[in-house]
Protein backbone atom coordinates (compact mmCIF):
# COMPACT_ATOMS: atom_id res chain seq x y z
CA UNK A 1 0.00 0.00 0.00
CA UNK A 2 3.23 2.60 0.73
CA UNK A 3 4.67 1.49 -2.58
CA UNK A 4 1.12 2.35 -4.26
CA UNK A 5 0.45 5.69 -2.69
CA UNK A 6 4.05 6.65 -3.24
CA UNK A 7 3.40 5.94 -6.99
CA UNK A 8 0.24 7.71 -6.89
CA UNK A 9 1.24 11.22 -5.58
CA UNK A 10 4.35 11.27 -7.84
CA UNK A 11 2.31 10.41 -10.69
CA UNK A 12 -0.21 12.60 -10.34
CA UNK A 13 0.90 15.20 -8.71
CA UNK A 14 4.21 17.90 -7.88
CA UNK A 15 4.83 16.66 -4.17
CA UNK A 16 8.05 14.71 -4.25
CA UNK A 17 8.11 11.95 -3.00
CA UNK A 18 10.34 8.88 -2.42
CA UNK A 19 10.28 6.17 -5.14
CA UNK A 20 8.52 3.17 -4.55
CA UNK A 21 10.34 0.20 -3.87
CA UNK A 22 8.50 -1.98 -6.61
CA UNK A 23 6.38 -0.74 -9.31
CA UNK A 24 4.22 -3.78 -10.83
CA UNK A 25 0.67 -4.19 -12.37
CA UNK A 26 -0.59 -4.51 -8.97
CA UNK A 27 0.91 -1.80 -7.38
CA UNK A 28 -0.02 0.19 -10.35
CA UNK A 29 -3.45 -0.42 -10.11
CA UNK A 30 -3.68 0.07 -6.64
CA UNK A 31 -1.98 3.34 -7.43
CA UNK A 32 -4.98 4.15 -9.43
CA UNK A 33 -7.58 3.32 -6.77
CA UNK A 34 -5.54 5.29 -4.41
CA UNK A 35 -5.83 8.59 -6.44
CA UNK A 36 -8.50 10.69 -5.18
CA UNK A 37 -6.48 10.69 -2.43
CA UNK A 38 -3.56 12.56 -3.71
CA UNK A 39 -5.54 15.51 -4.06
CA UNK A 40 -6.43 16.20 -0.74
CA UNK A 41 -3.64 18.92 0.21
CA UNK A 42 -5.02 20.74 -3.14
CA UNK A 43 -8.46 20.36 -1.32
CA UNK A 44 -7.38 21.80 1.89
CA UNK A 45 -5.29 24.72 -0.26
CA UNK A 46 -8.73 25.30 -2.53
CA UNK A 47 -10.70 25.15 0.60
CA UNK A 48 -8.71 28.27 2.25
CA UNK A 49 -8.55 29.78 -0.89
CA UNK A 50 -12.58 29.99 -1.08
CA UNK A 51 -12.39 31.56 1.97
CA UNK A 52 -9.97 34.08 0.89
CA UNK A 53 -12.09 34.81 -1.79
CA UNK A 54 -15.77 35.03 0.22
CA UNK A 55 -13.23 37.83 2.90
CA UNK A 56 -11.57 39.86 0.17
CA UNK A 57 -12.69 41.37 -2.72
CA UNK A 58 -11.15 39.20 -5.32
CA UNK A 59 -12.99 39.32 -8.61
CA UNK A 60 -14.88 36.23 -9.76
CA UNK A 61 -13.25 35.81 -12.80
CA UNK A 62 -9.78 36.37 -11.12
CA UNK A 63 -10.17 33.94 -8.11
CA UNK A 64 -11.54 31.09 -11.10
CA UNK A 65 -7.97 32.08 -12.94
CA UNK A 66 -5.89 31.70 -9.62
CA UNK A 67 -7.31 28.54 -9.03
CA UNK A 68 -6.86 26.80 -12.32
CA UNK A 69 -3.24 28.07 -11.72
CA UNK A 70 -3.27 26.14 -8.77
CA UNK A 71 -4.72 23.18 -9.92
CA UNK A 72 -2.16 23.35 -13.11
CA UNK A 73 0.86 23.52 -11.37
CA UNK A 74 -0.09 21.11 -8.94
CA UNK A 75 -0.18 18.44 -11.41
CA UNK A 76 2.52 19.90 -13.43
CA UNK A 77 -0.04 20.03 -16.57
CA UNK A 78 0.19 17.01 -17.45
CA UNK A 79 -3.31 16.19 -17.87
CA UNK A 80 -3.70 19.00 -20.25
CA UNK A 81 -0.70 17.56 -22.29
CA UNK A 82 -3.09 14.41 -22.34
CA UNK A 83 -6.19 16.40 -23.31
CA UNK A 84 -4.38 18.12 -25.87
CA UNK A 85 -2.71 14.58 -27.07
CA UNK A 86 -5.66 12.59 -27.03
CA UNK A 87 -7.60 15.63 -29.09
CA UNK A 88 -5.08 15.59 -31.65
CA UNK A 89 -5.01 12.03 -32.30
CA UNK A 90 -8.92 11.78 -32.25
CA UNK A 91 -8.82 14.67 -35.06
CA UNK A 92 -6.06 12.90 -37.33
CA UNK A 93 -6.93 10.13 -38.56
CA UNK A 94 -9.22 7.44 -38.88
CA UNK A 95 -6.47 4.97 -38.80
CA UNK A 96 -5.55 3.75 -35.40
CA UNK A 97 -1.71 3.30 -36.04
CA UNK A 98 -1.47 6.58 -37.55
CA UNK A 99 -3.99 8.48 -34.75
CA UNK A 100 -1.58 6.90 -31.92
CA UNK A 101 1.17 8.25 -33.96
CA UNK A 102 0.42 11.64 -33.68
CA UNK A 103 -0.15 10.90 -29.80
CA UNK A 104 3.38 9.92 -29.83
CA UNK A 105 5.25 12.85 -31.28
CA UNK A 106 3.81 15.28 -28.44
CA UNK A 107 3.76 18.38 -30.01
CA UNK A 108 0.38 20.63 -30.00
CA UNK A 109 -1.78 20.66 -32.96
CA UNK A 110 -5.03 22.98 -33.26
CA UNK A 111 -7.27 20.41 -32.04
CA UNK A 112 -5.26 19.93 -28.84
CA UNK A 113 -5.40 23.54 -28.38
CA UNK A 114 -8.80 23.77 -28.85
CA UNK A 115 -9.71 21.44 -26.74
CA UNK A 116 -7.18 22.78 -24.16
CA UNK A 117 -8.98 26.30 -24.37
CA UNK A 118 -12.32 25.13 -24.33
CA UNK A 119 -12.01 23.13 -21.20
CA UNK A 120 -10.63 25.82 -19.17
CA UNK A 121 -13.05 28.24 -20.48
CA UNK A 122 -15.87 26.11 -19.24
CA UNK A 123 -13.50 25.40 -15.83
CA UNK A 124 -13.02 28.91 -15.28
CA UNK A 125 -16.58 30.15 -16.49
CA UNK A 126 -17.89 27.34 -13.90
CA UNK A 127 -15.50 28.09 -10.75
CA UNK A 128 -16.08 31.97 -11.40
CA UNK A 129 -19.73 31.20 -10.00
CA UNK A 130 -18.83 28.94 -7.49
CA UNK A 131 -15.96 30.33 -5.11
CA UNK A 132 -17.92 32.83 -3.73
CA UNK A 133 -19.88 30.29 -1.20
CA UNK A 134 -18.76 27.87 0.66
CA UNK A 135 -21.19 25.48 -0.86
CA UNK A 136 -19.64 26.38 -3.93
CA UNK A 137 -16.27 25.89 -2.83
CA UNK A 138 -17.25 21.96 -1.11
CA UNK A 139 -18.41 21.38 -4.93
CA UNK A 140 -15.06 22.69 -6.41
CA UNK A 141 -13.53 20.06 -4.30
CA UNK A 142 -15.81 17.29 -5.01
CA UNK A 143 -15.42 17.78 -8.67
CA UNK A 144 -11.47 17.33 -8.25
CA UNK A 145 -11.67 14.11 -6.23
CA UNK A 146 -14.50 12.61 -8.02
CA UNK A 147 -12.33 13.45 -11.38
CA UNK A 148 -9.55 11.53 -9.93
CA UNK A 149 -11.88 8.95 -8.83
CA UNK A 150 -12.14 8.12 -12.97
CA UNK A 151 -8.91 7.32 -13.38
CA UNK A 152 -10.19 4.06 -11.78
CA UNK A 153 -12.80 3.64 -14.16
CA UNK A 154 -10.04 4.23 -17.50
CA UNK A 155 -8.02 1.47 -15.65
CA UNK A 156 -11.00 -0.92 -14.74
CA UNK A 157 -10.32 -4.90 -15.90
CA UNK A 158 -11.58 -4.99 -19.27
CA UNK A 159 -10.19 -2.04 -20.72
CA UNK A 160 -7.49 -2.86 -22.94
CA UNK A 161 -4.25 -0.68 -23.73
CA UNK A 162 -3.90 1.07 -26.99
CA UNK A 163 0.02 0.19 -27.10
CA UNK A 164 2.10 -2.77 -26.06
CA UNK A 165 4.36 0.04 -23.72
CA UNK A 166 4.61 2.94 -21.76
CA UNK A 167 2.11 3.83 -18.78
CA UNK A 168 -1.36 2.99 -20.42
CA UNK A 169 0.26 -0.62 -20.83
CA UNK A 170 1.14 -0.22 -17.09
CA UNK A 171 -2.35 0.78 -15.31
CA UNK A 172 -5.00 -0.41 -18.23
CA UNK A 173 -7.25 -3.45 -16.55
CA UNK A 174 -5.08 -3.36 -13.44
CA UNK A 175 -7.98 -2.00 -11.25
CA UNK A 176 -10.49 -4.92 -9.95
CA UNK A 177 -14.33 -3.97 -10.81
CA UNK A 178 -15.43 -4.19 -7.09
CA UNK A 179 -12.79 -1.68 -6.53
CA UNK A 180 -14.04 0.85 -9.05
CA UNK A 181 -17.62 -0.03 -7.65
CA UNK A 182 -16.66 0.38 -4.44
CA UNK A 183 -14.87 3.50 -4.50
CA UNK A 184 -17.32 4.85 -6.36
CA UNK A 185 -19.94 4.26 -3.66
CA UNK A 186 -17.67 5.75 -0.77
CA UNK A 187 -17.13 8.85 -3.61
CA UNK A 188 -21.37 9.07 -3.43
CA UNK A 189 -21.34 8.51 -0.05
CA UNK A 190 -18.60 11.46 1.18
CA UNK A 191 -20.32 14.10 -1.36
CA UNK A 192 -23.51 13.77 -0.09
CA UNK A 193 -22.44 13.88 3.31
CA UNK A 194 -19.95 16.97 2.72
CA UNK A 195 -23.12 18.48 0.51
CA UNK A 196 -25.27 18.05 3.55
CA UNK A 197 -22.57 19.57 6.22
CA UNK A 198 -21.84 22.85 3.62
CA UNK A 199 -25.70 23.57 3.32
CA UNK A 200 -26.53 22.34 0.30
CA UNK A 201 -29.03 19.44 -0.27
CA UNK A 202 -27.59 16.40 0.51
CA UNK A 203 -27.98 14.78 -3.22
CA UNK A 204 -26.18 17.93 -5.01
CA UNK A 205 -22.73 16.47 -4.17
CA UNK A 206 -23.62 12.68 -5.91
CA UNK A 207 -25.20 14.40 -8.80
CA UNK A 208 -21.82 16.35 -9.26
CA UNK A 209 -20.07 13.03 -8.58
CA UNK A 210 -22.57 11.54 -11.23
CA UNK A 211 -21.69 14.19 -13.58
CA UNK A 212 -17.71 13.55 -13.07
CA UNK A 213 -18.88 9.78 -14.56
CA UNK A 214 -20.84 10.57 -17.05
CA UNK A 215 -17.77 12.81 -18.16
CA UNK A 216 -14.99 10.54 -17.93
CA UNK A 217 -16.15 7.31 -19.65
CA UNK A 218 -17.89 9.24 -22.84
CA UNK A 219 -14.05 9.63 -22.95
CA UNK A 220 -13.10 6.26 -22.03
CA UNK A 221 -15.48 4.52 -24.84
CA UNK A 222 -14.86 6.80 -27.29
CA UNK A 223 -11.22 6.07 -27.14
CA UNK A 224 -11.37 2.83 -26.64
CA UNK A 225 -12.98 2.53 -29.68
CA UNK A 226 -11.05 4.82 -31.72
CA UNK A 227 -7.44 3.79 -30.49
CA UNK A 228 -8.36 0.30 -29.12
CA UNK A 229 -7.85 1.01 -25.63
CA UNK A 230 -6.21 3.57 -23.15
CA UNK A 231 -2.93 5.52 -22.90
CA UNK A 232 -1.36 7.86 -20.35
CA UNK A 233 -2.85 10.61 -22.36
CA UNK A 234 -6.50 9.61 -22.66
CA UNK A 235 -6.18 9.05 -18.58
CA UNK A 236 -4.96 12.79 -18.88
CA UNK A 237 -7.89 13.33 -20.76
CA UNK A 238 -10.58 11.82 -18.83
CA UNK A 239 -9.14 13.68 -15.84
CA UNK A 240 -9.91 17.29 -17.57
CA UNK A 241 -12.67 16.08 -19.11
CA UNK A 242 -14.61 14.49 -16.52
CA UNK A 243 -13.46 17.62 -13.85
CA UNK A 244 -14.69 20.42 -16.16
CA UNK A 245 -18.07 18.36 -16.72
CA UNK A 246 -18.67 18.50 -12.28
CA UNK A 247 -17.61 22.09 -12.18
CA UNK A 248 -20.39 22.61 -14.90
CA UNK A 249 -23.23 20.40 -12.97
CA UNK A 250 -22.01 21.65 -9.72
CA UNK A 251 -22.32 25.57 -10.97
CA UNK A 252 -25.91 25.11 -12.23
CA UNK A 253 -27.36 23.40 -9.17
CA UNK A 254 -25.61 26.19 -7.55
CA UNK A 255 -27.28 28.58 -9.59
CA UNK A 256 -30.66 27.11 -9.63
CA UNK A 257 -30.71 26.97 -6.76
CA UNK A 258 -30.20 30.69 -5.68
Amino acid sequence: MLDALKLSFGTLTAIPVPAPTRIDRQIAGRAMALAPLTQIPLVCVLLLWGWVVRELPVPPLVAAALTLVAVTLATRGMHLDGLADTADGLSASYDRVKALDVMRRGNIGPSGVAAVVLVLLVDAAALASLLGTGRGVVLVCLSLLASRQLLAWGCAAGVPSARPDGLGATVAGSVHRGMVVLGFVLLLGVAALVSHWSGSTWWTGPVVAGAAAVGGLAVIYRTTRRFGGITGDVLGAVIEVSFAAALTAAALLVTVSR
